[in-house]
């Protein structure tokens, strides 16, 4: 660790937003949430509990159930409610979410994710003559809006984990809803940034001025139809949300749509139900990783990538200064394409199609990681190719969905033991850029593939009835593999680079020895099984040529991630909770 007497006692930003990157012409062809600046950060400790979230208010609702005695679950949730008011552009009660949750005994994978409705089949964002449509036909409007996962899911958990009662969760949200929030710099510039939201005319009346311009940074919003949703909900429990009149609101709202209706019913919503499914747990080094299970990729694909950096010297890769340098750079690409490689051909919701060899498994097995890092040479390999786990083999097409970047991630722990780690999302830049009783409603459909074959056979993540889509989402939680404690919660936004994003900060604090907001903080880097990203202006001319030279096509590009994470760490034999929080984004960690 490093500077760690000055990182214990920071508690709050160090320096200003710097001046933000060029805004996309056209949001939907370009980066789904654009990049609003870098603002560095030194980090947060406390001593019981901490909340690490993508917005300040957002973590003060999450501080103050902690400070009531609340759990982990009760934080996250009264920060998801704040959030869909106050980062509406990323996530809320309209979309989905992924839980890993650690009680102190054991860990637990909840899936909020969305599902298709009961009419959608494979075909639902194609031509008639059966070719893919846009992007921007497939995601604004009500085609792409699937039934909302996370309110049910949160409340199962609260069931199960919760402390404080259900109400009082809602309070914090309620009272900025109906009183206020002060607009940040980024919501005013994605507002200002986003072509299709101010389409919607809830949204437009909402977001916007009379004169048809972004409410200005600073300018107190209100938002009473999502105070009266939320003193629903609170007084009635999620229930409310899936059979009273809000889903019949969302179903209306879909099928209205002018020029895109969508297929999702009433029926649909009330049918919703969250899982708890097993968790994709491997050992790395003196650790073990758990991550989230399909419909998540995330999880295999991390775990791939760990396993493959386990045959190899990483710590030999640290970086100087603050950058990764040329082997570091070219030896997580390689890796990164081959584990995209199986995630595009093999990861879908499980609950219709079978992975590959013995499941999950065969995918993380050492032996079989072991052979695919034998494919790492000197030179970029390019495109790597699928591999065949051992066991039984599938015919999967290879997927071409158009995941997007807008999503936001919590990381909490509590003064019980407990700990979580939680990526919500709405999908794209204000989802399906339709907003109905004062929430924004997704377009989560649009994670499934546009093709549904190919000459290998069916699309694995094609749509189905019922199905849930896809995701790169890698909520993350890591222990001691000798004592069994909890040492690290981490994930990100950033639709499928998250698994690159998570994979960084593991790799930083596990083997380079960087704390939780140095690895954050590191330039975010890697390949999808295509070019080689580098984040724009973080890296030397020098360094690119190398990596040209060595065969990678180099991207330079925004990079817009949003890392949060809590460690574990001892400051002169104290143990403490470490938070921190990405520098491209807003957010703060906070805690005692």
């Amino acid at each position: 660790m490093t500077n760690l007497k000055l990182l214990a006692l920071s508690g709050a930003l160090a320096g200003a937003f710097l001046s933000p990157c060029a805004w996309a012409q056209d949001t939907l062809q370009k980066s789904p949430e654009a990049s609003t600046g870098y603002h560095e950060k030194a980090g947060w400790a406390a001593s019981k509990f901490m909340v690490a979230a993508a917005n300040p208010l957002a973590v003060e609702a999450g501080y103050q159930m902690l400070k009531k005695g609340g759990t982990a679950i009760d934080a996250a949730i009264a920060t998801q409610l704040v959030l869909t008011l106050v980062e509406p552009q990323s996530s809320g009660i309209g979309g989905g979410a992924f839980l890993m949750y650690y009680d102190g005994k054991k860990v637990q994978a909840f899936d909020g994710r969305e599902t298709a409705p009961a009419a959608a089949d494979e075909h639902l964002f194609q031509h008639p003559d059966g070719t893919p449509m846009s992007r921007v036909e497939g995601i604004v409007g009500g085609r792409s809006t699937g039934a909302p996962g996370v309110l049910r899911m949160l409340a199962l958990a609260h069931k199960q984990h919760g402390r404080l009662p259900w109400k009082t969760l809602f309070q914090p949200a309620i009272e900025l809803s109906a009183n206020g929030f002060a607009v940040s710099e980024r919501l005013h510039r994605l507002l200002a940034w986003d072509p299709y939201i101010r389409k919607d005319a809830e949204a437009r009346a909402y977001f916007y001025d009379p004169s048809g311009e972004p409410w200005p940074v600073g300018h107190i919003l209100k938002n009473p139809k999502l105070a009266a949703t939320l003193r629903e909900l609170a007084d009635g429990g999620a229930e409310v949300f899936y059979t009273g009149h809000i889903a019949s609101d969302i179903a209306a709202k879909v099928h209205a749509h002018p020029t895109n209706p969508g297929l999702l019913t009433a029926q649909d919503i009330a049918s919703y139900r969250p899982k708890l499914r097993e968790p994709v747990c491997s050992d790395y080094r003196v650790y073990t990783v758990c991550g989230m299970p399909p419909p998540s990729s995330g999880g295999i694909a991390v775990a791939q990538m760990l396993g493959m950096f386990e045959t190899m010297d990483m710590k030999a890769l640290a970086p100087a200064n603050g950058v990764p340098g040329t082997q570091a750079v070219h030896v997580f690409s390689e890796v990164g394409r081959l584990a995209y490689a199986d995630r595009d051909r093999y990861a879908a919701d499980t609950d219709f199609v079978p992975l590959p060899g013995r499941g999950i498994p065969s995918l993380i097995d050492k032996g079989y990681l072991a052979q695919r890092a034998k494919l790492v040479g000197d030179k970029s390999m390019g495109k790597a190719p699928a591999g065949h786990p051992p066991g039984m083999d599938v015919a999967w097409g290879t997927d071409n969905s158009i995941e997007a970047h807008s999503t936001s991630h919590m990381s909490v722990v509590d003064q019980y033991g407990a700990g979580l780690a939680m990526t919500t999302t709405v999908e794209d830049a204000f989802g399906s850029r339709q907003m109905v009783d004062g929430f924004i409603l997704n377009n989560q459909l649009t994670d499934f593939s546009f093709d549904s074959r190919d000459a290998n056979g069916p699309v694995a993540n094609r749509v189905e009835a019922g199905k849930r889509p896809r995701s790169a989402m890698s909520p993350t939680v890591v222990f001691d593999k000798k004592t069994g404690k909890l040492v690290l919660t981490v994930g990100s936004p950033g639709g499928p680079a998250i698994i690159n994003y998570v994979a960084k900060v593991l790799v930083g604090t596990l083997d380079w020895g960087l704390n939780v907001q140095e690895a954050i903080s590191l330039p975010n880097f890697g390949s999808r099984n295509g070019p080689t990203q580098l984040e724009t202006g973080r890296f030397p001319v020098s360094e690119i040529e190398a990596l040209k030279a060595r065969g990678h096509v180099i991207r330079t590009v925004d990079e817009n991630s949003g890392l949060h994470g809590i460690e574990r760490i001892n400051i002169h034999g104290v143990p403490l909770w470490f938070g921190g929080a990405d520098p491209r984004r807003e957010g703060i960690a906070k805690g005692d």
